[in-house]
């Protein structure tokens, strides 16, 4: 009787140390998970299966040995006023980190730059409330609505960044707007070749967010 009793203890408390070891285990090969909140120049817009940004760019912190999730949320056409209202249903399943890349349609379709700066600013709000580090991507706005309109929406992203403490990329389609050669045919959205280079030129500020995110308590679900 009291060798059966010690069997079933023995048993157990073997089934519980390798149930937390397994649990241990999965802690830590866990990746790291990063969202990216866009439009479509992060959605993917023109581009084949698998080279939209937050793909190439999944692929290249792995080659790294980084494990991290990159997810696309990318919506094509999308405004700051849509991933404003959009942000509380995709965060669910909660990122470690938020790449921010909206703004571009707003400057396209001239909206007041008070408003891209408020709707940016919540978005911010949102995240930092939930302890989800930023990296802000910045947009510059076409010079069509004259020199006044463009200053004042350029400035938006390092005041942004100033303001709430986020890390700045200070202009997403730097290295590539300026290159035809990688644009695609209307001239503003990448192409795959435009990609690579976008994430080759982002890749350490992104690293940056996700050392910073490693380092912050998370919130539960």
């Amino acid at each position: 009787m009291f060798v059966s009793i010690l069997s079933v203890l023995f048993r157990t408390l073997c089934g519980g140390l390798i149930l937390l070891f397994a649990g241990s285990l999965d802690a830590v090969a866990a990746p790291q998970s990063l969202l990216v909140v866009g439009d479509s120049l992060t959605a993917g817009y023109g581009l084949p299966q698998g080279h939209a940004f937050p793909s190439v760019l999944e692929e290249r912190l792995s080659k790294m040995g980084m494990e991290v999730r990159v997810r696309n949320g990318g919506v094509s056409g999308d405004t700051t006023a849509g991933g404003r209202a959009r942000l509380d249903w995709i965060l669910q399943p909660r990122p470690d980190a938020v790449i921010l890349e909206l703004g571009a349609n707003d400057a396209l379709r001239g909206q007041p730059p008070k408003s891209t700066y408020q709707n940016l600013k919540a978005m911010i709000a949102t995240l930092q409330k939930e302890n989800i580090p930023v990296l802000l991507a910045g947009m510059k706005a076409p010079r069509n609505y004259g020199e006044e309109y463009a200053a004042k929406f350029d400035a938006i992203y390092p005041k942004l960044a100033e303001e709430t403490g986020v890390q700045l990329y200070p202009f997403f389609m730097a290295g590539v707007i300026t290159r035809p050669e990688l644009l695609q045919a209307d001239g503003l959205h990448p192409t795959k070749e435009g990609v690579s280079v976008i994430v080759d030129h982002i890749l350490p500020h992104v690293k940056a967010l996700l050392k910073q995110a490693e380092s912050l308590p998370q919130k539960s679900q």
